[in-house]
Order: C-alpha cells, then structure tokens, then sequence
C-alpha cells in the first residue's frame, strides 16, 4: 500500500471489520503487542500528507476480522508534532476500540495520554504491559483497582510472553460493540491532580535488592563503565557487519554469482544476441546482467542486511537512548543535545528518515545541524556495504580510518555550523527504556520490513545507476568524460581515469561512486582516496529530495556545495600526503 491514511479508512467503525487503533508513549511495548496481535499482512507507510510513519496490520480473533493501527508512540495529543498530529487525525477518523498500552514501571506519566483519549467518543481498554519488569523494580500495581479510577477494563500483560494478550483481545472484541460518549476535558491542574491520587490508590512500591538487569541498566547511562561498556558494543556490532558480511560473500554470494548465475546469462545471451555494443552493454564487464546482479545482491545487500540485525537489535533492546545519555557531554559541545544521537545513528541505515527524524529535535537550529552532519559524513548501510566490500579485504586500518574520519569530520563541521547558525540548544529530554531482550517476533517483523524498503528504496535508483553505468563505460563515453577529468583524477586524487565514471554515478546514489573501483586494481593509498571521496561526495537523489522538502533548495544546495568541496578537498589532500610520504620511504 502506499498510503495508509486512505486503507485505514476503508475500515469504518460498525461495519463487520472491526478497527483498533494501539496508541501510547514511546517505548511502552507497543511495537510487541502489535507484532503479536496481527497476522502476516503488516505494512509501514506515512500518513497523508506528513511524513509520519505509521503500521498497520490485519488481525483475526476467533470469527472477527479487521485492522490494528499502531499509532505513532506520542505523549500528549496536543497536537503540536507531526506525531501528535497523526494520532489526533486518526482518532478524529474514528475507530471501534482504542488500545492505550501504558508501561507499567512509569504509570504516572503514562496516564496524561491515558485521560486525554477519554475525551473522544471511542471505547477504551488500557493494556498495562511490562508487568514483569515492574514486579522485577518491586513497583505493585492493582490492576481491578486502576479500572475503577480510570472507569475502563484494564488488563495486565507481558507482550513479550504472549501474557494477557487473549483477554486483551476478548475485552476489545466485546467493547467494539458498544458506544461511548466523549468526556469532559480537565484543565492541565486538574488532571495531574487527579493521576497523582490515582496512582497514590493503585500503586505501592516494595523495597527489594537490585537484579543484575537494574544494576546494568544504571551502569549503561553512566560514564564509566558506561562509555567502555558502548565501545565494546559497537566493536562488537562492526565484528557483525563486517565479518559476517565477508563471510556470506565470499562463501555463498560471489562464488554464486560469479561462477554460477553470470556465466548462465551470459551463455544465455550469447545465443541470442550477436557480439557488439548491444550484448555488451547487458553482459560486458560492466554490463547491466553481470554488474545489476553483482553489486546489488553479493556485494551490498549482506552487509545492509546484517546493519539492519545489528541495528535493530540494538533499538529494541532499549540500549540506543543509553548512547544518546553518554554522547550529550560531546554533542552539547558542537551546539547539539545528546537525543539527537538516535537520528544520526539512523543516518547509518539510510540519511532520509534520519533528517525526517530530526522533526524530534528541540530547535529548528538542531534540526539543520542534524541533517546537515548527517548528509555530510554519515555513511549510509548501502555505502557502508560498498566501503566493507571495497576496503574489508584490503586494508581493515583502512576501513577503520574512514570511519574515525567521519566522526572528525563531523565534529569539526558540528563546531563550525554551530557558530553560523543562529539560535541555541535546548537541554536533553530523552525517554531511557527499560533494557529488555528484544521479542522475536516484533524483530522479524521490524527487520522485514526495514528491508523491504531498503529494496524498494534503494535497489530501484541503484539499479538506474547501473543501467547508466553500463551504457557509459560499454559504448565509448566514459573514454570521452575521463578526457575532461583526467587530469585532476589522474593528478589531484591520484585515481585511475576510469574513476570519473564514479563521480558520475556518485550524484545518483553515493555507494554507485565506490562500487566501480572494485572493478579496478588500485593500491591502497587509491582506495582510501576513493573511500574518502564517496564519503563526503554529493547526497543522493533522494536526500536532495527531501532536504529540500523539510528545509529549502537553497539549505540544500548548500550542503550538496559543502559536501562536494570536502570530497575533493580531503581526497586529494590526503592523496597528496600520502603520495609524498611513500616517497620519502623510499
């Protein structure tokens, strides 16, 4: 589907389909108790008109049928965020029964969403999940009491156990039959007052001694052991991506496609089309067969897929928030908060809904920044794929060094855009999850649909690229483009003339300006160059598209015009560099 605002619709409340919509705060189980309630047909999209991401799946309880909206996790509906906005507009939609999932170990601040909702004419059931974290934090609740006070059914669950869901489903089946009138709005006074005499009636709390879990989750948000606790989880991750990206090419994908499935099609074409520019252009060397095969499948996709493991499972678990904790120190330094962490480390996966993330950030100062650095040196999964396949077996210092140039890169530019771009930071408000191991279900589903995108997405402008490269380098115009470029390739970065044909498949996706020179013998001194190149060279298409949509043209042909300078300017430096101390080696 391509826009759910209008499938969700389709589902009117009364008819034999029955609609649910799941809200509640960020990070309250919500994505689990969707996962586990809906059936195969799970899709993500925006809602109309916004660029809000929202899921929708089918469920089917006993002879019911219908959909589950998970709503965007919000705090209030206030309606002054994107996500706020959506949440109002679906409610204003209609629906037969709302579930408000509230997290057990923080009820107070779950409970103002909680007594907002009351206030539309749509049956509520209140799921009070992570139960069993908060008999571990020694937090008592009493659930028939808590239905009392808020005068809806509330039902005690464990989502990742598979606890209460059943009588969750039973309870919403049996209100979707029945109406509700909308209740009076409380003043802001009135109704914290209120939630604080609820939860003073509903919930006691037991001393007890700290489980290695609580005492690991104090350890992850301090500096120490905190900071050397993430740096090992991040070698850990890279360990992950990198080895087990090598691995699953060189055992499985290459030797398939290579010794396998290139030869085929090219066997296959060769009887049926005669020798010249037109079999070339499909099987040649870069053909659009051999390389649309190769690049995508063997070359990127294992590494974007086992990011997207790491990632997610990293997200899930609630340990990325603990990042954005350690990293406000070092953050707060270039002018931004600490939250903002997450979207740049989304950056890792793909710069777009990275800079739609920033619409979080406190200040429209933070949001540029933000989209800035991330558009600047945040190595997207499918370039990361392209710098793991072009440097992992060459050089691992190599890899390495790019990587810690990026994050210098982005420090120094943080500094500068800091003391250019008027207007100052807020101070740090993040939601630091429970740490839970992630529900398996709910991660297939992430991770499945994380990669569906990823091949919508990404693979459909990757393999325009490589349409254009085959015909560039396969009918003779790449030899009159590398002319004109020769000699500041071939002199100023040190590359082969071949390389232009990377500067100009680099302005379409910037994985497609480091996956020709695997085509090419350089040393590594080339290929760091070239590495260094791609990192900082144009933003793609598609985050060109959508800086300009978020921000203007004109911030982002700023940041195209910065990004290019920077390529050049420190590929040819270091080119230059390192030209000159491998002579004086000797």
């Amino acid at each position: 589907m391509n826009c759910h605002g209008d499938a969700a619709a389709q589902v009117k409340p009364g008819n034999n389909k029955m609609k649910i919509l799941l809200m509640g705060n960020p990070n309250v189980g919500k994505s689990v108790v969707f996962s586990k309630l809906t059936g195969v047909h799970v899709d993500s999209s925006n809602y109309t008109g916004t660029t809000v991401d929202y899921t929708i799946g089918d469920i089917n309880f006993g002879k019911q049928q219908g959909v589950m909206i998970d709503v965007p996790g919000t705090y209030s509906l206030e309606a002054t965020s994107e996500a706020e906005k959506v949440a109002v507009a679906l409610l204003e939609e209609g629906a037969d029964v709302v579930i408000c999932v509230l997290d057990a170990t923080h009820l107070e601040r779950n409970l103002g969403l909680a007594f907002e909702l009351k206030e539309y004419p749509i049956p509520i059931i209140y799921c009070l999940n992570l139960m069993d974290v908060a008999e571990r934090q020694g937090i008592k609740i009493d659930a028939e009491k808590l239905a009392e006070e808020l005068g809806s059914p509330v039902i005690p669950t464990v989502a990742i156990k598979n606890q209460g869901l059943r009588e969750l489903m039973q309870t919403a089946v049996k209100l979707s039959k029945e109406r509700k009138d909308s209740e009076p709005k409380l003043d802001e006074e009135e109704k914290w007052n209120r939630i604080k005499e609820i939860v003073s009636k509903v919930q006691a709390q037991v001393d007890k001694e700290l489980t290695f879990i609580e005492k690991l989750e104090d350890w992850t948000i301090q500096p120490w052991p905190g900071i050397p606790i993430a740096i090992l989880v991040l070698i850990a991750s890279l360990g992950v991506v990198v080895g087990g990206g090598k691995a699953l090419r060189a055992v499985v994908l290459l030797p398939l496609v290579k010794q396998v499935i290139v030869p085929f099609l090219t066997k296959i074409i060769s009887l049926v089309i005669p020798a010249g520019i037109f079999r070339n252009v499909l099987v040649g060397e870069f053909g659009i067969l051999v390389i649309g095969i190769e690049w995508p499948f063997a070359l990127i996709l294992p590494y974007v897929f086992l990011f997207y493991v790491v990632f997610s499972f990293l997200e899930d678990s609630g340990y990325l928030p603990r990042i954005g904790v350690l990293a406000d120190g070092v953050l707060r330094r270039i002018g931004i908060q600490g939250g903002n962490i997450i979207p740049m480390m989304l950056g890792y996966g793909c710069a777009v809904p990275a800079i739609l993330g920033t619409r979080a950030a406190n200040t429209n100062k933070e949001r540029i920044m933000v989209a800035a650095l991330v558009s600047f040196a945040v190595p997207c999964a499918s370039q990361s794929g392209a710098f793991f396949a072009l440097l992992g077996d060459k050089s691992i210092f190599a890899l390495i060094f790019v990587y810690l140039l990026s994050i210098l890169a982005m420090l120094a530019v943080g500094v500068i855009l800091d003391r250019i771009i008027p207007g100052k930071s807020q101070p740090m408000l993040l939601e630091v999850p429970n740490l839970l191991l992630p529900d398996k279900d709910a991660y297939k589903k992430k991770l499945k649909l994380r990669m569906k995108h990823f091949m919508m997405d990404a693979e459909g402008a990757m393999f325009i690229g490589i349409i254009v490269a085959a015909i560039i380098a396969e009918t003779g115009i790449l030899n009159e483009f590398s002319k004109l470029l020769g000699p500041f390739v071939e002199g100023w970065l040190g590359l082969p003339k071949e390389a232009s044909l990377s500067l100009l498949l680099g302005i379409i996706r910037r994985e497609l300006a480091v996956l020709p020179m695997l085509e090419m013998n350089l040393n590594t001194l080339q290929l760091t160059v070239g590495a260094i190149v791609a990192l900082f060279y144009l933003p793609c298409l598609s985050v060109f598209g959508v800086l300009t949509k978020e921000f203007s043209l004109k911030t982002a042909l700023f940041i195209a015009l910065i990004t290019i300078v920077s390529a050049f300017l420190f590929g040819g430096l270091f080119n230059q560099v390192g030209r000159l101390i491998l002579g004086l080696m000797g």
